[in-house]
Parts: C-alpha cells; sequence; structure tokens
C-alpha cells in the first residue's frame, strides 16, 4: 500500500456485502469526482449516504493489520476468514464464504456469464 498512498486505507461498506479500500490518494480522487456530480440527483445522494457516510480512516501497521470497525464488519459479516479481492485502484474485503458463493454462481449462470462477456466485449476487452 505504501507504493499507492501511505499506511493509510479509507475502508468503506460496498454497495454489495463487501468493504471497499482505497489508498488515501485513490480515495481522495473519488470525493474530487463525486463533488463535481449533480447534488441534487437522487444517486448521489444515495452514494454519498452509503459509501461516503461510512468511510473511515484506517491505519495500516508495520505488518499489514488493521482494526476493522465493528460497523463495517457487520455490514461485510466477516467474522472469521476473510479475502481480498483487487479491483484495480481499489480493493474489495469479502467475508471468505460469501465470496465464494459470489463467484460459484456466477461461474454456474451460463446467461450470466455470456452477459459479462458481451459486456467486456462492448467496452473493448
Amino acid at each position: 500500500m505504501t507504493a499507492h498512498g501511505g499506511s493509510k486505507l479509507v475502508l468503506t461498506t460496498g454497495l454489495d456485502t463487501c468493504l471497499v479500500a482505497y489508498p488515501m490518494a485513490e480515495w481522495l480522487a473519488f470525493e474530487q469526482r463525486l463533488a463535481e456530480l449533480p447534488q441534487f440527483d437522487a444517486d448521489v445522494v444515495t452514494l454519498k449516504r452509503i459509501y461516503v457516510s461510512g468511510a473511515v480512516e484506517c491505519e495500516v501497521d508495520k505488518v499489514g493489520r488493521l482494526l476493522i470497525p465493528a460497523t463495517l464488519r457487520k455490514h461485510a459479516r466477516l467474522k472469521r476468514d476473510a479475502l481480498w479481492a483487487g479491483m484495480g485502484s481499489y480493493i474489495e474485503l469479502w467475508a471468505k464464504e460469501r465470496f465464494e458463493e459470489l463467484r460459484k454462481d456466477v461461474l454456474s449462470d451460463e446467461e450470466r456469464r455470456l452477459g459479462i462477456a458481451r459486456r467486456l466485449a462492448e467496452l473493448g476487452l
């Protein structure tokens, strides 16, 4: 994490049952982009309520651990085993069993997989 903003992460509730962690520099850039959006757009307001209002700055210790507040652990249903999922400029933190369920559901649904493949092709990926 030090290459992307030091030992601090901003941790917040995801729109799914997970947590989302941003290096500080990425979070500040995200907040700036959000501030430029229409303040009376209902989706923007909802995003701010769910995503921004629950954000907590967390210090990563020297061995890579961070203390996750109880409200965030509850949102993500974190008990024991957790899984970090890299998402590019941010990472998601999932309860391991929940992530495995999600992955299994997507991979076993041929229509959904084909839809994702079509969307990726539309994006040129």
